[in-house]
């Protein structure tokens, strides 16, 4: 055994098993002994305790104490790699390094480390936290079964806003950063009626090899909930610089202050859907094609503003010739039988002369092989020289475009608009936020994951600079400092059949860390006469979809509901766009389930201001602070 320790923390290695127990405080968590750290490859799976030659050594050092384990020789080959776990002194925060040393003979796939804390008992005050979607936590009691996770669990995705993930026993938790997000997520496992959840992390190499060290950072409270989790969080990006509000945005940006209390509205002009596309419905050819002029939206806001509506931001789809999500990036010119260049001023001056916002929906990642300009070269390519791509979206066969060649997509699409006059003060880069990094590996552009945020974030940052509001399809962790709103930051469940049952209980982990950094629209459907997603818009202190068209039905929480007039929906909409108004830019200190099951949850913001909401009885309180 071998052990380490500094100040309230310990931690101990056992040197047969790879658990580890650590210490704080007198309370103990120890990883769970069924989930053995592994690594598999192509040529087959492998334990840590399958190296021929294994060591462990303590050592200490001028910031804290650690121990190096290193590992080499699987299957024969010289294969190896190190870890480093240690406590830094000052703070007492434990991290757990991996690092690759020789990656000879084998062709890694997946390591699962750091693995999972053993968390079996069966209360209700343990509970797991998860970033998938806005948030969301499971006690071990929940009776839904967790099942498969959006995107794998993967870091900067959908199925982790957040780079983190945390648990919590009677009021005693710790939270896992991953501090290294590009090539790695969170499994999880949570069976129908517990009594436990499992959460551990998996690792993946980048262009085909490990080569750079992963790292997490673990904090370990006392006295403790999930806001304390989040905080913690916060806190550490805060550190890093990365904590952006919207009031620092603004000082470049000024007109943010306008998406303040701005009810949003997305609809579209021209729909094409291709024979390929696995949205076709041949038995219905007019699903597949349609054109709505840029007159008749222009009449829809003219309803809007007549019913009083103070301020709409208005989301646009398929406003181009192609139609909605075809030949991207070559995506104009404006659709001509909609009304061309002409008609979309027409609707674009409209909503200035009104005092509104309008922005555009465009995609940078999605390539079409009927663009004009689509060049297989310039395809994201992986190491053994394939060129991933389907045919799922309505434009049918495409591969994704090499992030490194978007920023000049972007700057010569939108000259292009600004030639003919469309004045944006918005714009929507597609799924840049919910979906995984790309990789590339043609030497002409080659491109990590990592590189990929980097380039999507410049193309937010060019958007910025010419005082376009940046926003994309959801929220993710490496996009806030660049993004202004979004399309939604829904939970989980929203994005599913209202039916489904949930798979924990949904709290707002995201807008604990980042609800002052980026403006949120949210859902206002009535789905059921059980669910009225109001309440949720209302707890976020977010803004509301007054109208919310989606491209594709029965996608993306695009489902049928109770039918809400616009009349009775903008009385709905002033409620919560008066409360955004009020916290859009101020800090959610805190929220809370109210009842073990979370049907009562309240939430108070940094003024004093709260809402409370009774999902069981449809009702709400709000109480404005100073």
């Amino acid at each position: 055994m071998k052990k380490i320790e500094s100040g309230s923390l310990a931690v101990m290695l056992d040197e047969e098993t790879l658990g580890l127990r650590i210490e704080k405080d007198g309370v103990v968590w120890n990883t769970d002994p069924k989930k053995t750290p592994e690594l598999i490859f192509a040529e087959g799976t492998y334990r840590f305790l399958d190296a021929e030659e294994i060591s462990h050594e303590v050592y200490s050092f001028g910031v804290g104490c650690g121990i190096r384990s290193r590992y080499a020789g699987f299957a024969g080959t010289p294969y190896a790699f190190e870890t480093i776990i240690w406590i830094e002194a000052v703070d007492e925060t434990f991290w757990m390094e991996w690092i690759p040393l020789c990656e000879e003979g084998l062709h890694p796939v997946k390591v699962l480390w750091p693995t999972a804390m053993e968390f079996t008992n069966g209360r209700d005050d343990w509970y797991t936290l998860l970033t998938e979607g806005q948030g969301l936590l499971i006690p071990n009691t929940w009776k839904t079964e967790l099942g498969k996770l959006s995107f794998d669990g993967r870091f900067e995705t959908s199925g982790g806003y957040m780079p983190w993930f945390g648990q919590v026993k009677e009021r005693c938790g710790y939270t896992a950063i991953c501090t290294t997000p590009w090539n790695a997520g969170y499994q999880a496992e949570h069976p129908a009626g517990g009594p436990y959840t499992s959460v551990g992390a998996w690792l993946e190499p980048s262009l085909g090899t490990m080569n750079y060290r992963r790292v997490f950072r673990y904090t370990f409270l006392n006295d403790c909930d999930y806001n304390d989790l989040c905080k913690t969080y916060r806190q550490y990006i805060r550190e890093q610089g990365h904590l952006r509000t919207l009031k620092e945005k603004a000082v470049q940006n000024p007109s943010i202050h306008d998406l303040v209390g701005t009810c949003f509205v997305h609809t579209g002009i021209k729909t094409v859907v291709q024979p390929e596309s696995g949205f076709f419905d041949p038995k219905n050819p007019e699903k597949n094609n349609r054109v709505v002029p840029f007159s008749v939206r222009e009449q829809q806001i003219r309803e809007i503003h007549d019913l009083g509506v103070e301020k709409v931001y208005l989301h646009l789809d398929g406003w181009a010739e192609p139609g909605y999500d075809n030949q991207h990036p070559d995506y104009t010119p404006a659709c001509q039988a909609a009304g061309g260049w002409e008609g979309m001023k027409s609707l674009v001056d409209t909503m200035h002369d009104f005092g509104y916002k309008f922005g555009i929906h465009d995609q940078y990642r999605d390539y079409y092989h009927a663009a004009p300009s689509y060049d297989e070269n310039y395809a994201c390519r992986l190491p053994d020289g394939t060129i991933p791509g389907h045919s799922y979206w309505a434009g049918g066969p495409q591969s994704y475009l090499c992030a490194t060649q978007a920023p000049f997509y972007v700057k010569r699409n939108f000259a292009e608009l600004k030639k003919n006059g469309i004045r944006l003060d918005g714009a929507y880069l597609d799924v840049f936020t919910c979906n995984e990094g790309d990789e590339c590996a043609n030497p002409e552009h080659v491109m990590t994951r990592r590189d990929c945020y980097t380039y999507r974030g410049n193309c937010f940052a060019w958007l910025l600079s010419q005082g376009i509001l940046s926003s994309s399809e959801e929220v993710s962790d490496w996009a806030v400092p660049y993004l202004v709103f979004c399309h939604y930051a829904p939970y989980d469940f929203m994005l599913r059949p209202a039916e489904t049952p949930k798979k924990g209980i949904p709290v707002p982990l995201f807008n604990l860390v980042y609800h002052d950094c980026v403006i949120e629209p949210w859902m206002m459907d009535r789905v059921s006469k059980d669910e009225d997603y109001m309440l949720y818009a209302l707890l976020a202190g977010g803004a509301p979809y007054l109208v919310r068209d989606g491209a594709y039905p029965n996608t993306d929480g695009a489902f049928d509901g109770e039918k809400i007039s616009l009349e009775e929906m903008t009385e709905r909409c002033r409620v919560v766009t008066e409360l955004h108004e009020k916290t859009a830019l101020l800090e959610l200190v805190r929220h809370e389930c109210m009842t073990a099951d979370g049907s009562v949850q309240k939430s108070e913001f940094s003024d004093g201001t709260y809402v409370i909401c009774d999902f069981a009885e449809q009702i709400y309180e709000i109480g404005y602070g100073a």
